[in-house]
């Protein structure tokens, strides 16, 4: 598979591309992982999840996150996933890739493009592909791209390693081209697409399939379903449930997954929280689980703080 011609022209400013993108020839699936912070992935997912939606609509590419304590070894970063043919995971990793550079550093420093830094997931035994025969091919790709690329050392605990681009939104969008086209070739990187989020494994972990869960089947409207359980707290649940149910009704409807919560005294064993069992593909788990969670978090900043001690 050659590298594909794929030329966008993202904006700094907030406007969407130039350009949509472009048919791709590319029509096998593939995928990227990178790793995001909590407010960056709070970002991605946007207000009520319409953030994540949007850029799935526009780029027809599924975007999956790992949750808010599901962290990638070493770091307090979450693992976000997006796959679909070539120019659709492009596409949508130059969209993320803009909103976290207006939001996050449009106006750090005096730098007219100021230069941010992404770091991409890849598994060891790919990693080979990218350096290139003594290092030929890593070097062409900062030449072409502009960016600053490195690899992280092999930790043999682990099957992936990091490569961090560093450079303007252009140099990284150009520099992750390179870099995806270059692992498309991959047969074994294309093959090794499996549970995006193997490193953190606590309690409700999403039950992915074998390929990669949520996968579009061949007619492109059916979505295979998962299922995951979230632990909210008994205080909170009746603002996720709302007066006369309205609050969960509106969940359900707006994400698409079907919302079941446990019996009262039916606790996630050696807690106090109930269980919210989330169900249907993981784009609409991925947006009630983001519109629960916006409520909790509201209700919880609404509480009133406890009463001082009294005095003695």
């Amino acid at each position: 598979m050659g590298s594909p011609d794929v030329a966008y022209a993202p904006s700094i400013d907030g406007a969407p591309p130039a350009q949509s993108p472009p048919p791709s020839d590319y029509t096998d699936t593939t995928y990227l992982r990178f790793l995001a912070s909590n407010a960056e992935a709070g970002s991605i997912i946007g207000k009520g999840g319409s953030t994540i939606s949007d850029f799935q609509s526009r780029s027809n590419a599924r975007i999956q996150l790992s949750r808010s304590y599901e962290y990638f070894p070493g770091t307090s970063d979450r693992i976000i996933m997006v796959s679909g043919t070539f120019g659709e995971v492009l596409y949508a990793i130059e969209l993320i890739l803009t909103k976290l550079a207006n939001e996050f550093y449009a106006e750090d420093g005096d730098e007219a493009e100021p230069r941010s830094k992404v770091r991409l997931i890849v598994p060891n035994s790919s990693c080979g592909g990218i350096i290139g025969k003594g290092g030929s091919m890593i070097k062409s790709f900062i030449e072409d791209s502009q960016a600053n690329i490195k690899i992280s050392p092999q930790d043999n605990s682990l099957n992936d390693r990091l490569v961090t681009v560093v450079g303007t939104l252009q140099q990284q969008v150009q520099a992750t081209n390179l870099i995806l086209s270059r692992l498309s070739e991959d047969l074994y990187y294309i093959q090794s697409m499996g549970p995006a989020f193997t490193y953190a494994a606590p309690y409700g972990v999403p039950n992915y399939g074998p390929n990669g869960g949520g996968k579009k089947l061949q007619n492109n409207k059916e979505e295979i379903s998962n299922s995951v359980t979230l632990g909210v707290a008994d205080e909170h649940i009746g603002i996720v449930v709302g007066r006369s149910g309205r609050n969960i009704t509106e969940i359900s409807q707006i994400s698409g997954a079907r919302i079941k919560i446990s019996e009262r005294g039916d606790f996630i064993h050696g807690t106090s929280n109930r269980k919210v069992t989330i169900t249907g593909s993981q784009r609409a788990i991925n947006v009630a689980e983001a519109m629960i969670m916006h409520k909790v978090a509201s209700a919880s900043a609404a509480s009133p703080p406890p009463p001082p001690p009294p005095e003695s």
